[in-house]
């Protein structure tokens, strides 16, 4: 009994060893960490740059040799090198700063007064976010908005859309996801990012629509896509917004 508990957990060791196979590759001068991925269904590598800059993820088929890997990292070098090099610089959430809430570009401002709450308010006909009490908090004040404000017009979306589809979620989770906007889980509970908040309305809307649209088909069919046109008939320019704007969004630091 001994002797097979030591060999379980050795093998379990290599394992984990084998499975662990992120590191970092030198892009322009800079180390630049890469998280690799094993996925079952995947039937080729894929690279792609993680949403706000922070490295690079490959997702690669079970069995790929460790050269194959090296080999597919250093070809694509250049192609990391381009796309980082396009990304927006992060801003953080701090006094001074401009974010977007809403789609519009806004600058936090703190207020020497001790008690009240975050206000989005124009200063001088300036979009600002007005953070009053201990100066220390801004950041974590101006999170707590934003989440509370994301949960808020996501609520009433869900709302909308399920009571058009005839449906009904579960839960409504905010989340910090980078790896996608939104989700539904067979326990019909649909997650968002907090950070679509910082989009236009409308294309908050459509995330929400998409999701709720998965209630119904879970998938992404021509079937799925016809319910999303259905309740968000210009899905196709929010969608394509998304895509174009997400990563200045994923550029807002929290830290």
């Amino acid at each position: 009994m001994v002797i097979a508990s030591l060999k379980s957990a050795l093998f379990a060791k290599k394992a984990i060893a084998r499975n662990n196979r992120s590191r970092e590759i030198e892009v322009d001068g800079e180390w630049v960490p890469v998280e690799v991925v094993e996925n079952a269904r995947a039937r080729r590598l894929t690279l792609r740059i993680v949403p706000g800059g922070g490295g690079l993820k490959v997702t690669i088929p079970p069995h790929v040799r460790e050269d194959e890997l090296a080999e597919f990292l250093d070809r694509n070098r250049n192609w990391a090198a381009s796309r980082l090099a396009r990304l927006p610089e992060t801003t953080k959430i701090e006094e001074g700063a401009i974010i977007p809430f809403k789609g519009v570009d806004h600058k936090i401002i703190y207020l020497d007064r001790l008690r009240g709450v975050v206000e989005a308010k124009p200063v001088l006909e300036e979009p600002s976010l007005l953070v009053p009490g201990d100066p220390a908090m801004v950041s974590r004040k101006v999170l707590a908005f934003l989440k509370k404000e994301a949960r808020r017009e996501l609520n009433l979306a869900v709302t909308e859309y399920a009571e058009a589809l005839s449906v009904r979620p579960k839960i409504v989770r905010i989340t910090d996801t980078t790896s996608r906007w939104g989700s539904c889980s067979s326990t019909r509970t649909l997650s968002f990012s907090w950070r679509i908040i910082m989009a236009p309305p409308e294309v908050l809307h459509y995330l929400a629509a998409h999701e709720v649209a998965h209630l119904r088909e879970m998938n992404h069919s021509e079937n799925f896509w016809n319910l999303v046109r259905e309740i968000c008939p210009d899905m196709a320019s929010h969608k394509a917004w998304l895509k174009t704007n997400g990563n200045r969004l994923h550029a807002v630091s929290i830290n």
